[in-house]
C-alpha cells in the first residue's frame, strides 16, 4: 500500500502571509506529503486563489507536492486553466496534482457571477475533455455547447507526461466523470462508509469503460484536532460545516489523540483509500500547532 498524507486549508486562518509559510515551511521540513486549498472565488471570510497559491508553493518549496481541492470548472475558462496548471508543473518539475469538480451548486459564485448552476455538469464534462486534450495533443479543435476552440494549443507542456487528473464528488454523474476522465478521485464530505462505495462504484465504472485507475489513487479529506470535541474551536467550526453542508459533522471530524486520528485514517483505508487530505481546526497559532502534532504522532505510524 502507499499511504500518503497531505494537508489542507478551506479559509486563510494566518493573520499574515509570513505565518502562512511558518506553516508551509513546516509541512515541507517535517514529511507532509503534500498541501491542498480549496478553491473559492467568492466569500466574506478570508480564502486564498487556489491557482495562485499553487504557483506560491511551486516556488516557495522544494519536495512537497500541491493541489486543488477541487477546483470548480465550470467557473473558469478551461484554456487558460489547462495553461496554469502546465505551466505550474513545469515550473515544480512535475510536482502539480491537479483535481477537478463540479463546484457546490450553494455557493456564492453562482449567483454573484451570474452563472446557472444547471449548466455545472455540461461544462465540467467539456472542460475536463479540453484540458485533457490541450495537455497531450498539438493542437486542439472543440465544438462544444458551451466552449468552442480552433486550433488551440499550450506550450510548454506538462512535465509530467501523463498529468494526473483528480476528480471530485459523489454522485452518479461524478463517478462516470471520473471514469471517463479522471487518473484519481478525492473525496470530500464523505464518511468511510459513503467513499468505500464511492470507490467500488467508480472501479466498476472504469472496468465497463475499459479503463482503469491506480489503487492508490483514491483519496478522502477529514478535518482533526488534538483536544476535546467540547472545545470552542470545535464546536464552531462544527456548527459552521453543519451549517454549510447539512451534513452531521460528528460523523466526519476526528477529535481526540493521535490514536483517534491513525483510527479515522485506518476505517478509510479499509474501504479502499490511500491518499488523505486532512485540515487542521483552529487559526492562526493553533493550526501550526495542530500540524506539528500531526507530523510527530501521526505520521511515523503511517
Amino acid at each position: 500500500m502507499n499511504i500518503a498524507i497531505g494537508l489542507g486549508l478551506m479559509d486563510f486562518p494566518f493573520r499574515t502571509g509570513t505565518d502562512y509559510w511558518r506553516w508551509v515551511d513546516l509541512c515541507e521540513q517535517g514529511g507532509v506529503d503534500s498541501l491542498w486549498q480549496t478553491d473559492r472565488l467568492v466569500s466574506k471570510q478570508p480564502i486564498l486563489e487556489c491557482m495562485t497559491t499553487m504557483a506560491a508553493l511551486a516556488g516557495r518549496t522544494r519536495r512537497l507536492r500541491f493541489g486543488m481541492n477541487v477546483v470548480s470548472l465550470a467557473l473558469r475558462d478551461p484554456v487558460l486553466l489547462a495553461k496554469q496548471c502546465a505551466t505550474v508543473d513545469v515550473l515544480s518539475e512535475g510536482r502539480l496534482l491537479p483535481a477537478f469538480g463540479i463546484g457546490s451548486p450553494t455557493g456564492p459564485e453562482w449567483q454573484a457571477l451570474d452563472i446557472d448552476t444547471k449548466t455545472r455538469g455540461k461544462r465540467t464534462d467539456e472542460s475536463l475533455e479540453i484540458i485533457a486534450r490541450l495537455w497531450r495533443e498539438e493542437s486542439v479543435d472543440f465544438e462544444g455547447k458551451h466552449y468552442r476552440l480552433r486550433g488551440a494549443s499550450v506550450a510548454p507542456r506538462p512535465v509530467q507526461p501523463d498529468l494526473p487528473m483528480w476528480i471530485g464528488g459523489s454522485s452518479e454523474a461524478a463517478i462516470r466523470r471520473t471514469a471517463k476522465y479522471g487518473t484519481g478521485w478525492q473525496g470530500g464530505g464523505e464518511t468511510a462508509e459513503q467513499a468505500g462505495k464511492v470507490v467500488a462504484a467508480i472501479k466498476q465504472a472504469t472496468a465497463e469503460a475499459g479503463r482503469a485507475i491506480d489503487a492508490d489513487h483514491y483519496g478522502a479529506s477529514f478535518p482533526f484536532y488534538f483536544g476535546a470535541a467540547s472545545d470552542p474551536v470545535v464546536t464552531g467550526a462544527q456548527a459552521a460545516y453543519t451549517k454549510r453542508t447539512g451534513r452531521d459533522a460528528r460523523h466526519y471530524f476526528a477529535i481526540g489523540d493521535a490514536a483517534t486520528i491513525r483510527a479515522r485514517v485506518a476505517e478509510y483505508v479499509a474501504v479502499g483509500v490511500e491518499k488523505f487530505i486532512l485540515r487542521p481546526v483552529g487559526d492562526g497559532d493553533a493550526v501550526i500547532a495542530q500540524t506539528r502534532r500531526l507530523i510527530e504522532e501521526v505520521l511515523p505510524h503511517i
